[in-house]
């Protein structure tokens, strides 16, 4: 009781208010998906809440679990009367990690939110300094830990085709990305709330986030961190979440942004008609062959269909 005592009285960055106290509005929301980690949950959430005590920010844990078929859910309940800033929040049926976060962001209570996960990669005791560098830069809206290196499973397969779709959705935002899908960040959460719908359920949510604050002019930074073998075993599936996790950021940019991704098709197809139809009229004039008023009469389509989407987006509003 006088550990909480103490930390209830601890001052924080920005005043003099008991940041640690329960009762208190917190400053900094953490999202904690778990599923499956009966095996160290408790050391995660004990880590963060050293850290989290130890910086002085009034915060609250929710670690939200999926529908673990482990202990994890009972592991939750035993540690929560041990840390008065944890609520632990229990689905019914498994609905993913995008799902984990967007319930548990629309439930924050903080002005900050964090995300990261329960296997023990990330360096959760560096989320007080992320939260640091958003208070000291109020133009500032997300700061992402870029890992430097990747340790997940199929790294043969993943560092490549990471690379990949990492270079489309930097090509299609104008913008350098270290990391397009990083588990830990914080971001301000009211910048947040109109993009939380557009969160897919699976590990791409991360990606969503990332691109809808870029493709919105929200300024994002990146902060070096490591990466550790995850804990446990891993729910990344290679085929099918590298599926969606390209689909994901076709789809975003097609949200945001349609031209950058249809006119660049539309062009080629016209251009490669007009080119054709060029050289159709120098070998046999006044006939046109069927595949060249294909291409043309494709571009043209393309071109409509991307100018249609482009007025849709700038009509929307809250975008």
């Amino acid at each position: 009781m006088s550990e909480m005592h103490e930390a209830a009285e601890r001052p924080t960055p920005d005043g003099p208010e008991a940041p640690g106290a329960p009762d208190t509005d917190p400053h900094v929301t953490i999202v904690l998906p778990c599923f499956n980690e009966q095996d160290h949950v408790v050391l995660e959430i004990e880590r963060i809440c050293a850290a989290m005590d130890a910086s002085g920010y009034a915060y609250e844990l929710l670690a939200i679990d999926d529908a673990s078929t482990d202990g994890t859910l009972a592991r939750l309940r035993e540690a929560e009367p041990s840390y008065p800033h944890m609520r632990v929040i229990a689905f019914g049926h498994n609905g993913g990690a995008g799902t984990v976060r967007r319930i548990g962001t629309q439930r924050a209570r903080g002005d900050i939110v964090v995300w990261t996960d329960a296997d023990m990669t990330y360096p959760n005791e560096r989320i007080p300094e992320l939260v640091a560098l958003l208070d000291a830069d109020p133009e500032m809206d997300q700061v992402v830990g870029a890992r430097i290196r990747e340790s997940g499973s199929h790294r043969l397969l993943r560092i490549p085709t990471k690379w990949v779709i990492r270079k489309i959705a930097e090509r299609l935002t104008n913008t350098t990305i270290p990391d397009l899908n990083s588990g830990l960040r914080a971001f301000r959460r009211e910048v947040s709330l109109p993009y939380l719908r557009l969160l897919p359920p699976g590990f791409s949510c991360v990606t969503t986030i990332t691109l809808a604050f870029l493709s919105n002019q929200h300024p994002v930074h990146y902060v070096p961190i490591s990466y550790d073998k995850r804990a446990g075993d891993s729910k990344f599936h290679f085929v099918r979440d590298a599926y969606r996790y390209i689909l994901q950021v076709l789809r975003m940019v097609m949200y945001f942004n349609p031209l950058k991704v249809l006119m660049p098709v539309a062009l080629w197809l016209v251009g490669i008609g007009a080119v054709k139809f060029a050289f159709d009229m120098v070998r046999s004039p006044l006939y046109i062959p069927n595949n060249t008023i294909m291409l043309l009469m494709t571009g043209l389509i393309v071109g409509s269909m991307a100018l249609l989407a482009d007025l849709i987006v700038r009509s929307r509003d809250g975008m």
